[in-house]
């Protein structure tokens, strides 16, 4: 631990902070603890001057952050795949050093203003990395500060203007005024209270705000009985094969379930069946579903692998791959089908956002090799990426339907709705992790999701979780983690769009213009004293 700090009250203050950020975050329920997690750090990092010695103890705090948050990444179940077991572990030692990039910055920008008033900069510089780290091809902003906050209903209300991005504004901001407000308390025995006083203010609008808004009665505008079909497969064991009608069967005696329960909507997970449906080889399968659909005058929307084939070459897209026997073409993807008792045309969604090396792997498409490298045992890492952001519609209703991860991603979820979505449903598989924190995080996030844009959220998880979430984003149902089962319950309709709706990218745009400006400001300063240098030089030289 030396090596990462100088003395026991250094590495108590990182460790500390790291711990207090790590269980603010679900299933742990407490929250509150995120709004002075970052008060050690700020204490440990004020008297370094030393880059090297500020990173360092920024790479311990983040490190015991992301241990605590994301140990389950590798998944440690006995069947786990050993590619995703090592990928988990690198996962844990390099994912702090992206939390890196706020405090180097913050650095920077010591070079361009004071210090004291650089401090006030540094959420902005955080949540500019957040943005940046959620659209680059290493995505993973699983650990956006606002994903701390699903168990404080009342607080995350303002998502509805601000976003999760506002949210982690807040946070870092009420942190800062306590720090500030403490932060000579020890020469000088007095706090101070205007920043104090500050922070405060910056605790409590945010809270009125929510409370005014969850005690508002609101009235509907429609409503749909939703079936949510949860299996409870052995994710390992159904990508090796197994008999496809007996899966068939178990879903659609689970639809009957949820059938007899008054659903008129029904939901299978990501992936139901391990099989290419729409590739011709399945017919009869296809008619199955179709039949029961037709026959209950029901729609069923189901996560499922797709594919397109290309026999002329020239009509294949670029990032198709090739089979080996024969001069064809192919393009796969993790997709979401809608079948409709109105019609046998079946609506098609391609997961756009794919889960870096677990479904894609990070620019293949500029290194192929990798993608011969890097595999998994099940098959699942080289899907090709969506290009359409399609909402499904069920004529009196319009459904954003998304596939596992891309729920993490709040500006992608704004889309659907701008484009009709009445409400958002999601299909995923959080079964590869066990009884951990990952699906209870993955639950939480969508409750975000909902309270931003107004929008009920359901999910369909293989072995859960699956849930009801109204567009205030209070859990109406839920399953139990690892058990067969359906849930039917009734989902309300909101229309209204949301100021953050209508303006996702409103926030990451402004911290990332300000943190651009810093940058360029500094970079001017570099240069400027270089020619400066430079002329002094030519001077000497001359005389």
């Amino acid at each position: 631990m030396k090596y990462f700090v100088n003395n026991k009250k250094e590495l108590l203050l990182a460790i500390s902070s790291g711990l207090m950020i790590g269980i603010s975050f679900p299933p742990i329920p407490l929250p509150i603890f995120i709004f002075f997690s970052f008060i050690p750090y700020f204490f440990l990092i004020e008297k370094k001057e030393n880059y090297n010695e500020l990173v360092k103890a920024s790479y311990l705090t983040f490190f015991v952050f992301n241990l605590i948050t994301l140990y389950w990444v590798g998944s440690w179940t006995k069947e786990a795949d050993p590619f995703l077991m090592i990928s988990g572990v690198l996962l844990l030692f390099l994912n702090p050093a992206f939390y890196l990039i706020p405090i180097s910055i913050l650095y920077v920008s010591q070079k361009v203003i004071k210090k004291e008033k650089a401090i006030f900069l540094f959420p902005i510089f955080w949540v500019f990395f957040e943005y940046i780290y959620s659209i680059t091809d290493l995505r993973f902003p699983w650990l956006t500060l606002a994903n701390s906050l699903p168990y404080f209903n009342q607080f995350i209300q303002v998502a509805d203007v601000l976003g999760a991005y506002g949210l982690s504004l807040i946070i870092l901001y009420i942190n800062i005024f306590i720090y500030l407000s403490i932060k000579d308390l020890k020469e000088t025995k007095k706090v101070n209270y205007k920043f104090a006083l500050i922070g405060t203010l910056i605790f409590f609008i945010p809270l009125l705000y929510g409370i005014l808004k969850t005690s508002t009665p609101k009235t509907y505008e429609n409503k749909i009985v939703v079936g949510l079909i949860q299996p409870n497969l052995n994710p390992w064991d159904k990508w090796s094969g197994g008999n496809l009608d007996e899966q068939i069967d178990l879903y659609l005696n689970l639809t009957e379930q949820a059938y007899k329960k008054g659903a008129r909507l029904i939901i299978w997970p990501e992936s139901a069946l391990s099989v290419y449906l729409l590739s011709g080889n399945y017919e009869n399968e296809v008619q199955k579903i179709q039949k029961y659909v037709y026959t209950h005058n029901v729609f069923l929307m189901t996560g499922m692998p797709d594919v397109n084939f290309y026999f002329d070459l020239k009509q294949a897209p670029e990032d198709a791959k090739k089979l080996k026997s024969q001069d064809v073409a192919y393009t796969s993807y993790n997709s979401i089908l809608l079948f409709s008792p109105y019609t046998l045309e079946i609506q098609k969604y391609q997961k756009n956002l794919l889960v870096p090396f677990g479904e894609h792997v990070p620019f293949v498409e500029y290194l192929p090799f990798l993608g011969k490298l890097i595999k998994w045992q099940v098959g699942i890492s080289s899907w090709n990426v969506g290009k359409e952001q399609n909402v499904f519609d069920l004529n009196v209703i319009k459904i954003g339907g998304i596939v596992c991860i891309e729920s993490i991603y709040p500006d992608y979820v704004a889309k659907f709705v701008q484009k009709g979505a009445d409400f958002i449903a999601v299909v995923t598989n959080d079964s590869w992790y066990g009884y951990s924190s990952g699906p209870f995080q993955h639950k939480e996030i969508s409750v975000l999701r909902a309270v931003e844009n107004r929008r009920s959220v359901v999910r369909a998880a293989n072995g859960g979780i699956s849930c009801v979430i109204d567009p205030f984003g209070r859990t109406i149902s839920q399953t139990k983690l690892f058990e067969k089962t359906v849930l039917v319950d009734t989902v309300p309709i909101y229309r209204e769009r949301t100021f953050y709706s209508k303006y996702p990218l409103l926030i990451p745009y402004a911290v990332t213009f300000i943190t651009l400006l810093i940058l360029i400001s500094r970079l001017y300063l570099v240069i400027r004293k270089n020619i400066k240098n430079y002329n002094v030089f030519k001077r000497i030289n001359h005389r």
